[in-house]
């Protein structure tokens, strides 16, 4: 059975409303404990930053969005090239779960996951996982069949 929990890190509590691709920020809130607010403008920040000092595919297409009018907020999702020196930054560390050629090891279930405060990626999403109890504002596990690719824990 899997176990899921309406949690959407502050994220009401600062004013915001509505649907929103945020799950990024939303998860490094839920899951490092810290205020949404502040999470969702260090990366903002941190966005603006990478666009300006990289010159990569990745920092192409940031400004090109800013050219569009489009801001550097992680209101739409927040590029990985982004959001894990951000994360590492604030000691946590990658742990892949998935490799070229092996397919799928770990599920987005508790008992495929460690215990503790995990941000987890998945397809499409980030999630906070919290002693195997998803936070989220929707369950994303699929009845536990969603792969993850990996997560971050605390160093």
């Amino acid at each position: 059975m899997n176990v899921w929990q309406l949690n959407d890190g502050g994220r009401e509590q600062a004013g915001y409303k509505g649907l929103t691709g945020d799950c990024v920020a939303r998860s490094i809130a839920i899951a490092s404990g810290r205020d949404y607010q502040t999470v969702y403008d260090e990366l903002t920040e941190a966005t603006k930053v990478y666009a300006e000092t990289h010159n990569n595919r990745v920092a192409k297409w940031l400004r090109e969005d800013k050219a569009k009018g489009k801001a550097y907020t992680p209101r739409d999702g927040v590029y990985r090239e982004v959001y894990q020196p951000y994360l590492e930054n604030l000691g946590w560390k990658w742990v892949p779960t998935m490799f070229i050629g092996q397919g799928t090891k770990v599920h987005l279930k508790a008992d495929e996951l460690p215990d503790g405060n995990l941000i987890v990626n998945v397809s499409k999403h980030t999630t906070a996982v919290i002693d195997g109890v998803i936070q989220d504002t929707y369950d994303p596990s699929r009845e536990g069949t969603r792969a993850v690719y990996g997560y971050f824990k605390t160093a």
